[in-house]
């Protein structure tokens, strides 16, 4: 199958060409059939010469229903514009190819109809030189006549033609469905419409509805009025959803497949047609079938900062275009050049961002996105529409090969820094380097540790940085001696000053494991608990708090926190009588 939407102005007969080409009726209100007069889109479809099929997505032409035909058109790749031999070139046959010309649709064909009551010379020429200038270029033209069939046998052969040049669909990209049409069918539930441009649904799959929260389910799928359990683009497609009410969900939603885009209100995007200083501050976008309110901020000549009333689910190169609804102006087509744009909140910023805008053409570029933004996970990209083939720094994390190594050399410089700072500390901290490196998780700064330094205990420094510093060394090379045959025996608090241990030097020295602090300014070499065991394993159990110090030959300062902390540790229990028994 291949879609093809109409275009053309008012009552120049595309309803009536789609009718005589399909046998079927486009118009689907009665209000539309009475007034002879296309109001919002209808659907057809028929067998071409080829034996493949053409569905039509048929769009009003009056000027007051422009946003309806632009949901027709904004999924659709190929165009057949209509214009009438009688009336020629009219304005809305300008405005609808001005809109065809902003999202650059490349592929098309002309249909000259009313031949029967003029020449489709002047009007075919003038039609097909208008279209020379846009995204279209040079189209073949067929002369026809929806009232006696003349030419339809031409214009099928056309189609054909232009079916066979279209580029081979894409089917294994993730799903983007714009609806453009919900309703509710009795004992099914809510159905949507709309063309799939790229990948495939099947019945039971799980899909995102654009600006909420949880999953959708497919119920079933119809295309071309026939039940399928798999559609694949290019197709009209109508899906029924399980459990959604009608409410939730209407023209300009879209179904999605899930993780796989960034729902964004903030977009950078180059401009065709009027120029970014030109622009009113507010417009509309039209994108697939939405039609959303935007603020403009110029940035370049040729670039602008778009705000959406809304967010909407785009990706770097979207096509889509900018209308003043209030001229019936289309004033030109933009392309996305990035859906996570950086704040403009400096001085400056704004010229600065045009600059690097100025480089980009909407082409998602994986080295040019890491170059820009230096660290960004790969999930994000790929819901920005940029594809990954990189190998990961850390976790899920990509960085740009330059600013990577920028990183590995900062790490050594903040870690000689801080050790210079704080030379008592075995290491920085490692939430301290992250801060002072700015990244956004800790996983990256574990990455970017290398020998000779290494992480122990939560903090970086260099391999054997666990070796206390040279005054707290032999400050504890003093106690050592002093007190190595009698381990279980404090220095008093005047003599650890005497000693060089201050709190900051303790603190040093019980980190690198050189001490055993029991309380405040109450310190043990650090195998006296194993020690302590031992002893207290050879008294009569239980034992109590006297016959331990005894034992210990040690004070009541000591014994009572060293005991406590045995109890804490599982080696002794205390009894209800506060005799304790050594444990295992």
């Amino acid at each position: 199958m291949f879609v093809v939407a109409t275009a053309g102005h008012v009552d120049h007969g595309k309803s009536t060409l789609v009718r005589a080409l399909t046998g079927m009726e486009p118009d689907r209100w009665a209000e539309e059939r009475r007034r002879g007069m296309t109001i919002d889109l209808g659907f057809a479809w028929t067998t071409l010469p080829s034996g493949g099929t053409v569905a039509f997505v048929d769009v009003p032409g009056h000027e007051r229903f422009v946003p309806n035909m632009l949901a027709g058109v904004g999924p659709v790749p190929a165009a057949l514009i209509v214009v009438a031999a009688d009336e020629g070139w009219m304005p809305q046959s300008a405005e609808h190819l001005a809109a065809l010309d902003a999202l650059g649709v490349a592929y098309g064909l002309v249909a000259v109809t009313r031949a029967d009551l003029a020449d489709p010379g002047p009007a075919m020429a003038r039609a097909r030189a208008e279209i020379a200038a846009t995204s279209l270029g040079t189209v073949p033209a067929v002369a026809v006549s929806g009232l006696t069939g003349a030419g339809l046998p031409e214009l099928r052969a056309a189609l054909d033609r232009l079916a066979a040049g279209l580029p081979a669909p894409v089917v294994d990209d993730p799903v983007r469905l714009w609806v453009d049409r919900s309703f509710t069918v009795r004992g099914s539930g809510t159905v949507v419409t709309g063309t799939l441009g790229v990948g495939r649904l099947r019945v039971g799959d799980e899909l995102e509805l654009a600006g909420a929260d949880e999953p959708v389910r497919v119920r079933g799928l119809h295309s071309l009025g026939e039940a399928r359990p798999e559609v694949t683009a290019v197709a009209r497609v109508a899906v029924n959803l399980r459990g959604t009410p009608r409410d939730r969900l209407g023209r300009g939603d879209a179904l999605l497949t899930p993780g796989r885009f960034h729902r964004t209100d903030l977009v950078d995007v180059r401009l065709t047609g009027d120029p970014a200083a030109d622009l009113p501050a507010t417009l509309t976008l039209h994108v697939g079938s939405a039609a959303v309110p935007v603020r403009v901020r110029p940035l370049g000549p040729d670039t602008v900062r778009l705000r959406l009333a809304r967010p909407l689910p785009l990706l770097v190169g979207d096509r889509a275009l900018l209308r003043d609804p209030g001229r019936h102006h289309v004033t030109g087509g933009v392309r996305v050049l990035d859906v996570v744009p950086p704040p403009l909140a400096r001085r400056g910023a704004a010229v600065a961002r045009a600059q690097v805008l100025a480089e980009l053409d909407g082409r998602p570029d994986l080295a040019g996105e890491l170059r820009r933004r230096r660290l960004v996970r790969a999930g994000a990209l790929i819901r920005m529409g940029v594809p990954v083939d990189a190998a990961p720094v850390a976790g899920d994390w990509l960085a740009d090969p330059a600013h990577w190594r920028r990183l590995g050399e900062q790490v050594t410089e903040e870690v000689a820094r801080y050790a210079r700072e704080h030379p008592l500390e075995p290491g920085m901290p490692v939430d301290a380097l992250r801060q002072r490196l700015a990244l956004p998780d800790r996983v990256l700064v574990e990455a970017l540790v290398r020998p000779p330094l290494r992480i122990h205990a939560g903090r970086v420094g260099a391999a054997g940085a666990d070796a206390l510093p040279e005054p707290v060394a032999r400050a504890v090379q003093r106690v050592r001696a002093e007190y190595g045959d009698r381990p279980f025996r404090a220095p008093e608090a005047d003599r650890l000053v005497d000693l060089g241990l201050g709190p900051r030097e303790i603190g040093a020295a019980v980190r690198a494991g050189a001490l055993l602090r029991l309380a405040d300014n109450v310190v043990l070499l650090p195998d006296a608990l194993d020690d302590a065991v031992r002893v207290l394993a050879g008294l009569p159990q239980p034992f109590t708090l006297s016959a331990a110090r005894q034992a210990l030959d040690t004070t009541r300062r000591v014994a009572v926190p060293l005991l406590e902390l045995l109890d804490r540790r599982g080696a002794t229990r205390r009894l209800p009588d506060d005799a304790r028994i050594v444990v295992g």
